[in-house]
């Protein structure tokens, strides 16, 4: 008997569903902060070293220094700036949506310490002198822009006005200066200069009883008058700053990678629900509905973190919509292969449902395995991608675990589809009488007539031939390391029109900057990437960006990494891979056996050298997103061979395995049952990476083709690589455990 009500219960859930995503996804979406990358603005990592002799750098500098660089900020007005300690002696400040980044970066790392001196350079008064908000913009006696001062103690500057006074021209002056250097800076030296580095130098006839100071004759403008003032009130650091790392990204840049690869996105992911829709009939249009529900959480718990959404998050999400596809994809298959037994549409549904459960799980877990490996040893965006790509996995097990099931329940519980299997996407010919099933019987499956286990060997030299391919390759080509690695500068300039590297070069050369490399890219060549030795200075940055603004029209993007960076940067890569192997060694050891665990890690590894291979071969440039590819697919790809090693599992539990024959004969039966299902994990994945290298933005597509070489290679390896790994273990086992007997006897 049909229960109706279970169909309506369905569709007003549904209703629910999607009305909500309707009425409140405009609002969730406008509230997401967009990194830098995605709105332009700039990031720079900070080191912290003493700004004078015997000073300690501890966690009350440090956490001083944060409090005067966010007073700075709040000058700027950008809105929910990031400026956090990282280690012991560094800072990293992200500024996101600033508007000039010149002034920004100048008002930032200027120490701001501001002192009265003599013609000694004694120091009279400094900054801590000044009242609280107490300088201003103002103009002096000629209408020209200065800076008034109001200081805490009158009786004071009026006992230093006495003394001042009382000396003879010119040793009666008070000098005021910004960011003096002890042992390196003098009046005598400086006042020889056309351009003295101090700001004012006024002679004292008299006694000033007033607390009120005025700098003037600095050659000031109204901006740089304002700038100053505004910098002593937020007071001085209270220690150096050296620059490590610094990326900035123009306002034009960020908005063309957000609305490219927000259409890649819509693109991928609409073919994904249609490749589900008409593989997978009913379950696939249940997927449809609940990826459209987990895209939404996602939105709505980025919103709640108030994550920073940057260009590798967005790419992590749409990846993340191909990877939740899996959990259905595996369960829908289990189902499927549970109908053809024979089982009535609700036995199939429950059984697939139980069946699968661990299966998903193990996968997610390594998934999220990488994830935290890449969270904790990534920098700035790749920790975005990270932890967008974390939030996914999570909200991916609730909606395809449980949505899914409710979802499916309701429809299969109002046994409307009983007699129907045509719905779920097997036909009435497929399906077996139940009743001779002796726990053993074997259906045919659309890749009985290959046999993946005769060519082991074939596939074993296949793959090692690759290995010495690429071990050549990387020995005599090398990698094209990105200035992540190796340090330098790294400049990316948009122009109005097609450029030749001729062109670009003559500009470099116009600004004296000596590039070690150029590329020309863009859709009509339209931009040029310059790979420079050396790391500019924020002086020669500010330049570089003027000059190419009027040249282009547009602001350049500017990266620069210090060779202390490029270092640590290669070893936590190194150490990144490292960890996320061995931890996914022990989890599948403790999972499964130790033989698939080490089967699964050489595989991954064949998969990423393979990716290194290409990138060798192409003289593609490895930078942090390449490492984050590189991982994310260890975490992944890892999945199909779970998949598969669980059927081994199950199939084993099934047969007797006494002999090599026996064992290959389980895993040949086992690839054959799950090629599909891993054919369809990896394809919905690899619909969205296709996307992102189609049509998304450019600054990612190294990263996109590091995920595709990954995910093919990944499927390979799954199939042609670990199983036949563990079967040549397995069976060497067997024989070791046959022969034992035979001696004991």
């Amino acid at each position: 008997m049909v229960k109706r009500g279970r169909i309506v219960a369905f569709f007003l859930l549904v209703l629910l569903v999607f009305s909500t995503i309707g009425t409140t996804m405009t609002g969730i979406t406008k509230d997401i902060k967009l990194g830098l990358d995605l709105q332009g603005g700039f990031e720079i990592l900070y080191k912290v070293s003493p700004a004078k002799k015997g000073d300690v750098i501890d966690k009350k500098a440090l956490n001083s220094t944060v409090e005067a660089l966010r007073q700075r900020v709040d000058v700027l007005g950008v809105s929910e700036p990031s400026i956090q300690i990282e280690g012991n002696d560094r800072i990293r400040v992200q500024l996101a949506g600033v508007t000039n980044q010149k002034q920004a970066r100048d008002l930032l790392s200027t120490q701001a310490n501001l002192t009265f001196r003599d013609v000694n350079d004694k120091v009279l008064m400094d900054g801590t002198d000044l009242a609280q908000g107490g300088a201003k913009q103002s103009f002096d006696q000629s209408n020209q822009p200065s800076v008034s001062l109001k200081l805490k103690n009158a009786k004071k500057f009026e006992k230093i006005t006495r003394e001042l006074s009382q000396k003879p021209a010119p040793n009666n002056l008070i000098v005021i200066w910004l960011d003096y250097e002890e042992g390196k800076d003098s009046y005598q030296k400086e006042s020889a200069k056309q351009n003295p580095k101090y700001l004012s130098a006024a002679s004292v006839s008299s006694v000033l009883t007033q607390p009120d100071v005025e700098i003037s004759g600095g050659n000031f403008t109204v901006k740089s008058a304002t700038q100053l003032a505004e910098l002593l009130n937020a007071g001085s650091l209270p220690v150096k700053l050296d620059e490590l790392y610094s990326t900035s990204v123009g306002a034009q840049f960020g908005e063309e990678a957000l609305h490219t690869t927000i259409l890649a996105g819509i693109i991928g992911i609409a073919i994904i629900f249609l490749y589900m829709l008409f593989f997978y009939r009913l379950p696939g249009l249940i997927a449809v509905i609940t990826l459209s529900f987990y895209i939404y959480l996602n939105l709505v718990v980025f919103d709640w973190m108030h994550v920073v959404m940057t260009l590798p998050g967005i790419a992590a999400l749409i990846l993340g919509v191909g990877m939740a596809v899996d959990a259905n994809i595996i369960t829908y298959e289990r189902i499927k292969d549970e109908l053809k037994t024979g089982r009535s549409v609700i036995s199939a549904y429950r059984a697939g449902n139980r069946r699968s459960l661990a299966t998903i799980f193990d996968a997610n877990i390594t998934t999220m395995l990488a994830a935290l490996v890449l969270f904790f040893y990534g920098q700035s965006s790749v920790k975005g991608f990270a932890t967008t790509l974390m939030i996914g996995i999570v909200l991916s097990f609730i909606t395809a675990v449980y949505g899914t099931r409710l979802l499916m329940s309701l429809l299969v519980n109002s046994r409307w589809f009983d007699k129907k299997p045509g719905y779920f996407g097997v036909k009435k010919e497929q399906i077996h009488d139940l009743s001779k099933d002796d726990g053993t019987t074997v259906l045919p499956t659309a890749w009985d007539k290959i046999d993946f286990v005769k060519y082991r060997k074939a596939f074993f030299t296949f793959s090692s031939v690759l290995v010495i391919i690429g071990i050549i390759s990387v020995a005599v080509f090398r990698l094209n390391l990105g200035i992540d690695f190796t340090s330098g500068t790294r400049i990316e300039i948009p122009a109005n029109h097609t450029v030749t590297q001729a062109e670009i070069q003559r500009e470099m050369k116009s600004l004296d900057i000596k590039t070690d490399d150029i590329v020309i890219t863009g859709k009509s060549n339209d931009t040029g990437v310059v790979r420079v030795v050396g790391v500019l200075n924020k002086k020669e940055i500010a330049n570089l960006k003027d000059h190419f603004k009027d040249k282009y029209g547009s602001e350049p993007n500017v990266s620069t990494v210090s060779p202390t960076v490029g270092k640590e940067l290669a070893k936590n890569a190194m150490m990144a891979i490292v960890i996320a192997s061995i931890g996914i060694i022990i989890y599948v050891t403790i999972r499964f056996e130790f033989y698939m665990a080490l089967a699964a890690v050489l595989a991954l590894l064949h998969d990423a050298f393979f990716i290194v291979t290409v990138f060798s071969l192409t003289k593609l440039e490895v930078d942090l997103t390449f490492i984050a590819a590189v991982l994310t697919i260890v975490g992944y790809s890892i999945n199909d061979t779970i998949v598969t090693f669980d059927r081994i599992r199950e199939n084993m539990q099934k047969f007797k395995s006494k002999t090599f024959d026996d064992l290959a004969f389980i895993v040949n039966l086992s690839l054959r049952e799950t090629f599909t299902r891993s054919m369809n994990t990896v394809l919905t994945v690899v619909i969205a990476v296709v996307a992102l290298l189609v049509f998304g933005s450019e600054s990612i597509q190294n990263f996109s083709i590091a995920l595709l070489v990954g995910l093919i290679l990944g499927a390979y390896s799954s199939v042609f690589i670990a199983a036949q790994l563990w079967l040549v273990w397995k069976g060497k086992q067997l024989k070791r455990e046959e022969q034992k007997e035979v001696e004991s006897k």
